[in-house]
């Protein structure tokens, strides 16, 4: 039987990288308008595919509207083949609630135009995340077409099953040998034949599971090759045993399955990296971005979307096109080279951009709305403080807020009447500045002002703050609940005691469990020889600890807060050359502030470092004191089992080169492997990345790091938590790194002297330490609950000007208590937001937990009519019993999500 080969034209579209978002927008205008009228004018021209990516049709109707319709009309006859994504996203880095809203949104603007590809197609991004199955499936996704991840040592065709973590399945095929190697086709006839053979029938072809034959026609920013079809058709007249078509993904996978072949399996999260490259540590490329990455998603999801609920259930409008258009910019830096941040400066620079706005637009809406909410409430005090809990249990914690308040001393009092304890960590006298800032609509209304203003940095203890909802304290000038900073010699509370010992590494004890943690947040400074893409050892290394440098510590607190700031002069190399000579020359200054909160199980963690040196990395390191053989973190939705050490890819590689590895390879056997051209693309390193969190333990006693900026981790020695901090580099691309051999990634001769990093950072993360296994530690819940700090709004009328925008007085009305509803079991909340289409409210809840089934119960505050299961696409599925407006949710098992409608 002939074997069919479906030439897939499409251009994989970038749209920045080692060029600029504007320039390619500018050569999208002449490209994809060749494209339309290439379609139009040629009736053998059957199909384009435009890379799946909804925000190409923005950026190209923005500039020509005119278009329009000929896009419409070109996509309803099924010739231009788009979405369903919004923009090509990264898998790792972003959050599953980024990858949900990505395809959400591109379907949504792909519908415009007609219909879209029911494809999950991802041509490049650097890895599949194990939950990839399950979103697909609950968009109506049951087929996928990638790069990148699977080798044949995992699957022998490339046509194959794909299970996900959760157990969700879809029909899979990888592009053996990416989507460009159809993409430049000979005209001369010798080559024209040689091109054929090779790398269609033999490379493209060559593991097929069926008769048909993936063949993509395109590289990045491809022109249409606007003769295809002439030379389709003279390539089945010169090989009549084969047939070529002109064809599109769809129609690929339907020929696929009607020969109903037996598919092999695989299963979970994919980023071997055989024959492609994974970049296995571009989590860290461009720390600083990272940290704004991480912070923003927490913030829109955790923050700004619950707030912006509760203040739509009070009343106020809800902002869907503000919100929609955070989510694009973010989008537009989820792709898998802005995210991954292996582009120039310049282009780098542009994603900061975005990062801003999308980050200024949502504090913004947070402010407004809370502000709404605060001063809405029945209350006459002169000032208040409204704390905002947005998730979906009641909360105890003591919270960290800058704000103003009055000089002197005052009270923070609660709805009952309480006392509310609080200390002062930092404060300055702004009263001339605040105070000017006053705008009175009525002059004649007289309110309280205070002798002195205040800008302080307070520790608030909160109690019984409502699940989804607030409380109002008031301030009394009359009375005093401060809790004044003082020296201390070590710091603690209900859970820690903590000792900062000389050489300024910290002694943690375990009070509940009686386990004393030694030699815990040391820093770690090595050099890094990689570029944008890979970190990779120099080599010649040489490490610098911060518990061998000079150091100094102070030690402060209260019954609600107590802080260590230690301060590490860090001599470092100055460069990969002075660093291979083993000298140190410059000075690197690091402050740590290590705090424990009133009620918290979590260690605080900030580093700030002046950084001084080149191409070089920063971690810090938590020694867990057991021995494990397997890692936790989490994944989108969900928690992933790692090994530390790829032992059997590792031995497979090393193997390809005659060369067999202990248990542990070293730079030498890693350096004698990157000589060897033939082999694997890149080692299996174990480099990884996380979401929120990665835990070890025994079963018996155990340690979680909780990062909230760079999200990438190793264990070393299967005991030792290595957290990334940063890593700097001066090129995008560099060549034939014992990390990743041969040529360079991107463009060699690029330098990217920002990537150097040459700056101050900052970087928050924490550390907590439990007894039993990952499961009884409830580490899911508690980095979410770490990761979602209380909006605490602060109002008096003499704030109320320039400074906060001055608004009318409202008559408050709403209770000085509120809840929206509450979860009773130990299901994760990955989204509370208001419904898309309609007034309802979405639910979005997943197992967090390691093989063990859940349930709960949501309770709500309001009268329910009608609840509802729900796809990806918010499209009700199941309805779900409502007893006394309490609802049950289903058993979930390990990595299952469910999304729920209520109104």
């Amino acid at each position: 039987m002939k074997r069919k080969i479906h030439v897939v034209p499409h251009s994989h579209w970038d749209r920045e990288w080692y060029f600029t978002t504007s320039r390619s927008k500018v050569y999208l205008m002449k490209d994809l308008g060749d494209v339309l009228d290439t379609l139009e004018s040629d009736p053998e021209f059957k199909y384009f595919m435009v890379d799946a990516q909804g925000s190409l049709l923005d950026d190209y109707i923005k500039w020509r509207p005119q278009d329009k319709e000929r896009i419409t009309k070109l996509v309803k006859m099924g010739k231009l083949v788009i979405g369903p994504w919004y923009t090509q996203t990264d898998q790792l880095v972003i959050s599953g609630e980024s990858i949900v809203r990505n395809m959400y949104y591109g379907m949504k603007r792909c519908e415009s135009f007609g219909k879209y590809m029911n494809v999950g197609y991802v041509p490049d991004s650097f890895g599949q995340s194990g939950n990839m199955p399950q979103i697909y499936r609950e968009f109506g996704i049951e087929d996928t077409l990638f790069w990148r991840g699977v080798s044949d040592d995992m699957v022998e065709h490339t046509d194959f099953n794909w299970k996900g973590d959760d157990g969700s399945v879809v029909f899979t095929t990888q592009i053996p040998f990416g989507y460009y190697i159809g993409g430049k086709i000979p005209e001369d006839p010798k080559e024209n034949d040689e091109f054929w053979e090779k790398e269609c029938l033999e490379k493209a072809g060559g593991r097929s599971a069926t008769r048909h034959i993936y063949f993509p026609n395109g590289f990045d920013q491809a022109p249409i090759r606007t003769n295809l079809p002439q030379l389709i058709k003279e390539r089945n007249e010169k090989d009549p045993e084969n047939e070529y078509v002109i064809s599109c993904i769809e129609d690929y996978i339907k020929d696929v399955k009607s020969e109903k072949p037996e598919l092999e399996e695989v299963q979970g999260e994919l980023v071997i990296a055989k024959h492609m490259r994974i970049h296995k540590s571009i989590f860290s490329s461009r720390s600083d971005l990272k940290v704004m990455n991480t912070q923003i998603q927490n913030y829109v999801t955790n923050v700004m979307e619950p707030l912006l609920t509760i203040s739509y259930n009070l009343g106020n409008e809800y902002p869907h096109e503000a919100v929609a258009e955070i989510w694009k910019l973010l989008f537009e830096n989820s792709a898998h080279d802005s995210i991954g941040s292996c582009i120039s400066d310049t282009a780098n620079e542009d994603v900061y951009v975005r990062y801003k706005q999308a980050r200024d637009i949502a504090i913004n809406l947070v402010e407004l709305h809370s502000r709404l909410i605060a001063t809405n409430v029945k209350n006459s005090a002169d000032m208040t403080f409204t704390l905002i809990n947005t998730l979906p249990q009641k909360r105890e914690d003591t919270v960290i807020v800058k704000t103003y308040v009055p000089g002197g001393k005052f009270a923070i009092v609660d709805e009952k009447g309480n006392n509310v304890d609080y200390t002062i960590i930092q404060s300055r006298d702004l009263t001339d500045y605040v105070l000017s800032q006053i705008i009175t609509i009525d002059p004649s209304r007289k309110f309280y002002i205070p002798d002195h203003v205040f800008e302080v940095t307070m520790a608030i203890k909160a109690n019984d703050v409502p699940a989804l909802g607030y409380v109002q304290y008031s301030v009394d000038t009359e009375k005093d609940s401060h809790k004044e900073m003082e020296e201390k010699s070590v710091l603690e509370n209900e859970y820690y005691t903590i000792e900062v010992e000389k050489d300024g590494s910290l002694t943690i004890v375990d009070k509940e469990n009686n386990v004393t943690y030694k030699n815990q947040g040391i820093l770690v400074e090595n050099g890094d020889d990689g570029d944008s893409f890979n970190y990779s050892p120099p080599r010649k290394d040489l490490e610098v600890f911060s518990n061998e440098s000079e150091s100094s510590v102070k030690i402060s607190g209260s019954d609600v807060y107590s802080q260590a700031v230690i301060h590490f002069d860090m001599v470092v190399p100055e460069n990969l050359e002075e660093r291979a000579e083993g000298k140190v020359s410059v000075t690197m200054p690091v402050d740590m502030t290590v705090a424990l909160r009133k009620g918290s199980k979590v260690i605080d963690f900030n580093v700030k470092v002046d950084n001084k040196g080149l191409s070089h990395r920063l971690c810090v390191v938590f020694d867990s004191q057991i021995v494990s053989a397997f890692n936790y973190a989490d994944q989108q939705f969900g928690l992933i089992k790692r090994p530390n050490y790829y032992e059997k890819e590792m031995k497979l590689y090393m193997e390809s080169m005659n060369n067999r590895s202990e248990k542990k390879t070293g730079i030498q056997e890693l350096a004698n492997w990157a000589n060897d051209q033939s082999t694997w693309q890149e080692p299996p390193i174990s480099i990884e990345p996380t979401q929120s969190y990665v835990s070890l333990t025994d079963g018996k006693t155990g340690v979680a790091v909780i990062p909230q900026g760079v999200r990438e981790y190793e264990v070393l020695d299967d005991s030792k938590i290595r957290l990334t901090l940063f890593r700097t580099y001066g090129f995008m691309g560099k060549e034939n790194l014992i990390y990743r051999p041969g040529r360079a990634s991107g463009e060699r001769i690029i330098e990217t002297p920002a990537a150097q990093l040459l700056k101050q950072m900052e970087f928050n993360f924490g550390f907590t330490t439990y007894a039993g296994d990952i499961n009884d530690a409830d580490i899911d819940t508690l980095a979410k609950q770490y990761d979602t700090n209380m909006e605490v709004y602060t109002y008096a009328e003499f704030l109320n000007g320039r400074l906060i925008f001055s608004q009318r007085e409202i008559e408050g009305k709403n209770d000085i208590v509120h809840s929206l509803f509450e979860t009773e079991g130990n299901l994760v909340v990955s989204a509370i937001k208001k419904a898309e289409e309609d007034d309802g409210y979405i639910i979005r809840l997943y197992n967090g937990k390691d093989h063990r089934n859940l349930d709960d119960k949501i309770k709500f505050n309001f009268d329910v009519k009608e609840a509802y299961y729900t796809n990806l696409r918010e499209e009700k599925t199941e309805a779900i019993k409502v007893e006394n407006n309490t609802i049950s949710v289903k058993e979930l098992s390990h990595c299952k999500f469910v999304t729920i409608w209520v109104k």
